[in-house]
């Protein structure tokens, strides 16, 4: 009994630690969590004493209004943790498939689809919403990944709508701690069979690291890759 209680505290206060080490980061990121967090927890718990006052149970309202106030303050923080997270990672390469292996469920991401030398890269989400195409890169060199991933694909998805974003702050592209945000507000337009049916259509055309021809055993020294980059078949 003695063993399951110390490990038990243990693991408490190993999540108070990661909290708080989650919350030292935010903060570098968002000056603001702090205020936000307080205004939302006190706020919660005002609106719920205000009510508990008017109908004559301010106690039980209380009690309840603090359990709210702090399930709202966790989703808060989680939120804006996330946020602070993904804008730090703003520019780096392969930053857009991490916010996609992270989407949630209902989603099947694949990351490098193709690729070219620039390192300029398209990942394949596939949700309700059809498939979605997000470029990392030069945003004059990704359309022409885009339009040829789009090609390949309409050859056994045409009948799927396929969407299309680049992630950068110009105009016209989505900001990485956005990207999540953008792509759930899709309109929901296939069911779960065709989810099913897109993914293994798709499973054929596979991704740029399973169709590139690589041999085994150590990359030989000086060896460059082909004129054109690696292209999936």
């Amino acid at each position: 009994m003695a063993r399951k209680e110390t490990a038990a505290d243990a693991a408490n206060a190993g999540r108070l630690k990661q909290i708080a080490l989650t919350y030292k980061m935010t903060r570098k990121a968002d000056k603001k969590i702090g205020l936000v967090l307080a205004a939302v927890g006190i706020g919660t718990l005002g609106v719920f004493l205000a009510i508990g006052f008017l109908i004559g149970h301010p106690i039980y309202l209380g009690i309840f209004g603090l359990l709210i106030a702090l399930l709202a303050t966790a989703i808060v923080f989680g939120r804006r943790a996330e946020r602070a997270a993904f804008g730090q990672m703003e520019g780096q390469p392969g930053a857009a498939a991490a916010v996609l292996d992270n989407i949630g469920r209902g989603w099947t991401t694949t990351p490098a689809v193709a690729m070219n030398r620039s390192q300029d890269v398209v990942h394949r989400a596939v949700g309700k919403a059809g498939i979605v195409l997000v470029a990392e890169g030069n945003p004059n060199r990704v359309k022409s990944l885009l339009a040829a991933e789009k090609k390949k694909m309409n050859r056994i998805v045409a009948d799927v709508p396929v969407h299309d974003l680049i992630v950068g702050t110009g105009e016209g592209q989505v900001e990485l701690k956005k990207l999540r945000t953008t792509m759930l507000k899709l309109p929901r337009v296939l069911t779960g069979p065709q989810v099913t049916t897109t993914n293994d259509r798709l499973r054929a055309l596979g991704d740029l690291m399973s169709n590139m021809p690589l041999p085994k055993g150590p990359m030989p020294k000086g060896m460059k890759l082909p004129k054109g980059g690696p292209r999936g078949r």
